[in-house]
């Protein structure tokens, strides 16, 4: 693929690369700007090559998710290293709130961003690829690097636990992680 196409390709995708690497970095939206930053210098610069052994929008999701597992381990050894050395701390300055922030803060958007938090993250990641992303079950195998039945096992599997803690949540109001209160007078 000539580099003119794509960048193309690149552009095409960035709204769904952007998304993906929010999902990748703990819906931080700082943190998936550098992640989608450092991607695409790496493609651009030949580190990264497109093969063709997948679609381009598979591939570059994967290239996306290592990015953001090999920052997510510098920047923990960062912070190590500045646990050891407080005198070099740094304060973080708060990211601006970006247009869908409003949306994120209704009611039903924090219950379900909260119940997904609780799901393992393969879970979480399959879900995302699925659902947000539009890719097929074997799609997303490719991007999390597993068989495609375990991702079909993660997807199943974070489905019914999500759709549990939903449930849970909306009887109840709040969270019981279903434990019987054994006090309560019927």
């Amino acid at each position: 693929m000539e580099i003119a196409q794509l960048k193309a390709e690149l552009e095409r995708l960035h709204r769904a690369s952007f998304g993906w690497a929010l999902s990748c970095c703990r819906r931080d939206p700082s943190e998936a700007e550098e992640v989608l930053q450092t991607v695409y210098v790496k493609i651009l610069e030949g580190k990264a090559r497109y093969r063709g052994e997948s679609s381009l929008k598979t591939w570059l999701f994967a290239v996306i998710r290592k990015t953001a597992i090999s920052e997510h381990r510098r920047g923990l050894l960062r912070r190590l290293r500045f646990i050891a050395e407080p005198e070099h701390q740094t304060q973080r300055i708060p990211a601006h709130e970006e247009p869908g922030t409003v949306f994120e803060r209704s009611e039903a958007q924090e219950r379900f961003q909260r119940a997904l938090a609780t799901l393992p993250a393969r879970q979480r990641e399959a879900l995302h690829l699925v659902f947000d992303e539009d890719l097929s079950l074997r799609e997303a195998a490719d991007v999390m690097g597993v068989s495609i039945g375990s991702a079909r096992q993660h997807y199943d599997r974070g489905k019914k636990s999500l759709r549990e803690s939903l449930e849970q949540e909306i009887a109840y109001g709040i969270r019981w992680r279903g434990k019987e209160n054994p006090g309560i007078v019927s």
